[in-house]
């Protein structure tokens, strides 16, 4: 018997959760957008309308850069602006179309390597191609030593956090109101406090709760591992600059295993495998400085997009209803300025 592809509606639909809570508001400040990515298939906006429609009160999103649609003609430093211009026309014809949730921000990438004056250029173009819509950039330091055993290898450059060109680029943005979105595994974590320290002037956004790795020469590490990753995110948390996503921990290389399963992950599953990961960030950061983020459609591999927020709002019953609501909604509305 042939069993549904993981990540496919097929598979997905064998877990089908009532939603809690429907009616509270709810802002995914992290999702991507694709015409076609390998095994992922297209992610577009009626794909993302079917997840967020699916049963909770998803009202606005925020679309954070995957390399999508760049340019593949002029100058390189901005072929980059083409995502910028993908996601404007997708969020314009959302708005067009109406009853479905507002893709209400974009975070970008460029080098922040650059020259000031060539930074400065790409951000105006972006800003301009954005519509609106543009709130920061994202450019990633996600490096590892053995790549190969990743199925989402980071691109990151060595010593990306500690370059004096890098964080100079990431000092403009905050000087002109923008935040600083990262991606990054979890032994990477000192030095991103460290370039926290140094740009306390810009608003950083720590993706994935740092990435803590369970595959290759991770596995069967996790409490070690988790061990470790709890003194660095009290450490990060010590910077007032950045503010955390929760979310993302379900990507195959977290090492979970539900991608190669022949059922998706229930929302209790995650309560119980990844809890502590989450009320540990939680008591770090304070709910005023969280947010809840689905990071679809790549966490789509292993479990449903409403199985997800029934786990988060599992999580977050035991906190008050003004702390909820911060996390849920509040702290994105506030970071990406919605």
């Amino acid at each position: 018997m042939t069993h549904p592809v993981p990540g496919s509606t097929a598979w997905l639909n064998q877990v089908r959760e009532q939603p809690i809570d429907p009616e509270r508001p709810i802002v995914d400040p992290h999702h991507h957008l694709w015409v076609s990515r390998g095994e992922f298939g297209p992610y577009l906006l009626g794909q993302l309308w079917a997840d967020t429609g699916a049963g909770h009160n998803i009202q606005k999103t925020v679309f954070i850069e995957c390399r999508a649609n760049y340019r593949e003609e002029g100058p390189e430093h901005l072929r980059s602006v083409g995502e910028a211009e993908f996601v404007a026309g997708i969020a314009k014809a959302g708005r067009e179309g109406g009853g479905g949730a507002e893709i209400a921000g974009f975070v970008g990438h460029t080098d922040l390597r650059q020259p000031a004056a060539v930074l400065q250029e790409v951000l105006a173009a972006q800003i301009d191609a954005a519509q609106g819509l543009f709130r920061g950039i994202r450019h990633a330091g996600a490096r590892d030593p053995n790549p190969q055993a990743l199925s989402i290898p980071g691109r990151g450059a060595e010593g990306l956090y500690a370059d004096a060109d890098f964080r100079a680029g990431v000092a403009l943005l905050g000087r002109l109101g923008y935040s600083y979105d990262t991606w990054h595994y979890h032994h990477q974590n000192p030095d991103f406090a460290a370039l926290a320290r140094a740009v306390p002037g810009t608003t950083l956004v720590l993706d994935h709760f740092g990435t803590p790795l369970g595959v290759g020469g991770y596995a069967g590490q996790r409490d070690t591992i988790f061990s470790r990753w709890q003194q660095d995110i009290a450490d990060i948390a010590r910077c007032p600059n950045v503010v955390a996503k929760l979310g993302g921990l379900a990507m195959p290389d977290n090492g979970f295993g539900w991608d190669r399963r022949a059922l998706p992950a229930h929302s209790d599953e995650l309560v119980e495998a990844q809890g502590r990961y989450y009320r540990h960030t939680i008591e770090c950061f304070g709910p005023e400085r969280c947010m809840f983020e689905s990071n679809f459609p790549v966490d789509r591999r292993s479990l449903p997009y409403v199985s997800y927020w029934n786990a988060m709002k599992k999580i977050a019953a035991a906190y008050p209803t003004d702390e909820q609501h911060a996390m849920f909604y509040g702290t994105a509305q506030r970071v990406y300025r919605l």
